[in-house]
C-alpha cells in the first residue's frame, strides 16, 4: 500500500480506500454484519487506512459497523463520513437510490454530527463531507462558517463535498470548488469508462489545492474483470435495473483496453485503479469491495507498474472516439 496526504492538512490516506456502502447497503447485494466486519478488518490488515462511510448508509449502519470492526484502531485509521440527508425525520422504507430530503442548516449539521460521533464511538471525524449538495447549499455562508468552526475545534480534521453527477444539480463540482476554496476534499465519480465530467475538475482542484477521492473507479463493476455478456445481477443489486446495453457495450470497451495489462503483472481491476491514481490531485480511490479475494487484489494495486504516458495518451484517444464501438446491426 502507498499513502498520500490531503492538501493543506496532516491527514494521510491510503491510495486505495474502502467504501463502506458496499457492506452496509443493499445497492450492491447484501452482506451480513459478520461478513462486513471481517472484510473491514482484512482491509486494515492489508494497509487500507481510509474508510469512507455516510450517516445515511443503512440509516446509520455504515458507521456502527465500522466502529464494531475497527473501533480499537481509531487512531490508526481515517474515517470519512457524510452529512445532509435527513433520514431521522424521513426514514420511511424506500427502494433503489431514491433521495431523501436534505437539510443543510447549521443546526441540523451539528445534530447529525453528534449522532455520527456516537455511532462511530469517537470524538472526531477525519474527513466530513456534504452528501450530494446542490449549489444553493454550497453557497450558504452559515453552513461553511459552521464547518470552519468544527474544523478549528478539531471535531473534524478536514471537510468537503461528495458530488454527482448521477443526480441532477450535483455535477457542478468545479463551481463548488471555486465557490468554496476552503474545502480540503471533493469526492467524485471517475474511471476509465466514465471520464466526464471528472476530468474537467482536475485543473480547478490544482488551482484551489483541493484533494480528490474517487468512488466507482471500476465503473460499477465493468472494469473488475468478473463479468461476461451472460452475467445477470440479483434483484437486490441496483445494476439489475440497468439496460442490457450498459453491460454489453461496457464489456466491448473494456476489451479495447487489454493493452494496459498485456505482458504486465496486473489485472484489469488493478489497472483501473492505477489509471485513477495517475492523476496527481486524486489522493485515494474507493473501489466497491464484495469479497476477500477482490479486496486483496485491489489493496495490492498501488504496487503494480504505473501506466506510461503512452498508455494514458492511448486511453484518452479511445475515450474521445467512444472506444470505436461499432453500431449494432439493424434487426431483420
Amino acid at each position: 500500500m502507498r499513502y498520500r496526504t490531503i492538501a493543506n492538512t496532516d491527514v494521510r490516506v491510503s491510495e486505495v480506500g474502502f467504501g463502506v456502502w458496499t457492506v452496509s447497503t443493499t445497492w450492491w447485494g447484501g452482506k451480513s454484519e459478520d461478513e462486513a466486519v471481517a472484510l473491514l478488518r482484512l482491509a486494515y490488515d492489508l494497509g487500507v487506512t481510509l474508510f469512507d462511510t455516510a450517516d445515511t448508509y443503512g440509516n446509520g449502519l455504515g458507521e456502527t459497523i465500522l466502529a464494531k470492526a475497527l473501533g480499537d484502531k481509531r487512531h490508526e485509521i481515517i474515517i470519512s463520513s457524510k452529512v445532509g440527508y435527513d433520514f431521522y425525520s424521513h426514514a420511511e422504507p424506500r427502494t433503489g437510490q431514491r433521495e431523501l430530503p436534505q437539510n443543510y442548516t447549521p443546526g441540523f449539521l451539528r445534530f447529525a454530527l453528534e449522532q455520527s460521533l456516537r455511532r462511530l464511538g469517537t470524538d472526531y471525524i477525519d474527513v466530513y463531507q456534504l452528501h450530494n449538495p446542490r449549489m444553493d447549499a454550497m453557497l450558504r455562508d452559515d453552513l461553511f462558517a459552521e464547518l470552519e468552526r468544527l474544523y478549528a475545534a478539531g471535531t473534524i480534521r478536514a471537510y468537503g463535498a461528495a458530488t454527482g453527477p448521477a443526480l441532477p444539480g450535483t455535477e457542478h463540482t468545479d463551481e463548488a470548488m471555486r465557490a468554496r476554496p476552503s474545502m480540503h476534499v471533493v469526492q467524485i465519480i471517475y474511471n476509465l469508462l466514465e471520464q466526464d465530467p471528472g476530468r474537467r475538475f482536475f485543473p480547478v482542484a490544482g488551482e484551489t489545492e483541493t484533494s480528490i477521492f474517487v468512488r466507482v473507479p471500476h465503473s460499477s463493476g465493468l472494469l473488475e474483470g468478473r463479468y461476461t455478456p451472460d452475467t445477470t445481477f440479483p434483484p437486490t443489486d441496483h445494476r439489475s435495473h440497468r439496460p442490457r446495453s450498459w453491460l454489453i457495450d461496457g464489456l466491448k470497451k473494456v476489451a479495447k483496453l487489454d493493452f494496459v495489462t498485456n505482458g504486465r503483472p496486473m489485472t484489469i481491476g488493478q489497472a483501473a485503479l492505477k489509471y485513477v491514481l495517475a492523476e496527481p490531485t486524486i489522493v485515494s480511490a474507493l473501489p466497491n469491495i464484495y469479497d476477500a479475494a477482490q479486496l486483496r487484489e485491489f489493496a495490492t494495486a498501488p504496487d503494480c507498474p504505473d501506466l506510461s504516458a503512452a498508455d494514458l495518451a492511448r486511453i484518452a484517444h479511445l475515450y474521445e472516439h467512444d472506444f470505436y464501438l461499432e453500431p449494432e446491426p439493424a434487426a431483420r
